[in-house]
């Protein structure tokens, strides 16, 4: 199975923004489209601190035709740097209309006020929750101990197949392509 490594991530970033368009532009475009969709396939959960991995990462989920919410793109008027009862509830209303999330984990992950809150939110009332590890070329992901209760993502193709699908991936041996795995993800979680 192929990993999200930082290095791919931030090609796709640099392939979205363009030669000719900068990242400004980008995000303004982003903002714009992002204000007419009610529902999304996924909820982004990450630092503020890797937002060229995050473009990346939104880049790839939207190349295998998945809608992504992230928060300083969709509502950038929020100040996730100022924690308050106004950013929580309207963080929580954009959870509830995603069908999953998926919690970016990176070098930067362990300073996040935010991420472990939207972890354990999310998981409490939907429950379709996996972690995509962005690691360096020739790293393995080495998360927080409550992370590995929760399955990873990556992509891969199909066994014999050479188009990469995203999958879910519970051990090494047992994996689910992510349209059978959101039809019940609570079913597919690791146990003990």
């Amino acid at each position: 199975m192929t990993t999200f490594t930082e290095s791919r991530i931030r090609q796709r970033a640099q392939r979205k923004t363009g030669i000719y368009r900068n990242a400004t532009a980008v995000l303004k475009e982003e903002v714009a489209s992002a204000k007419a969709k009610s529902s999304f396939d996924i909820f982004l959960s990450h630092s503020t601190s890797d937002a060229e991995i995050i473009l990346g990462v939104k880049g790839v989920l939207e190349d295998y035709g998945k809608t992504v919410y992230v928060d300083w793109l969709e509502d950038p008027q929020l100040d996730r740097s100022r924690v308050t009862p106004a950013t929580a509830e309207t963080i929580r209303g954009r959870m509830r209309q995603c069908r999953s999330l998926v919690y970016v984990h990176s070098v930067n992950s362990g300073s996040s006020k935010w991420m472990p809150w939207e972890l354990g939110y999310f998981d409490g009332f939907n429950g379709a929750v996996v972690i995509l590890p962005v690691t360096r070329s020739g790293e393995s992901f080495q998360g927080q101990e409550y992370l590995g209760i929760y399955p990873y993502i990556d992509e891969a193709p199909i066994q014999g197949g050479t188009t990469n699908k995203i999958w879910i991936n519970k051990s090494s041996t047992a994996s689910k392509q992510w349209d059978i795995w959101i039809e019940d993800p609570r079913a597919f979680r690791k146990t003990g």
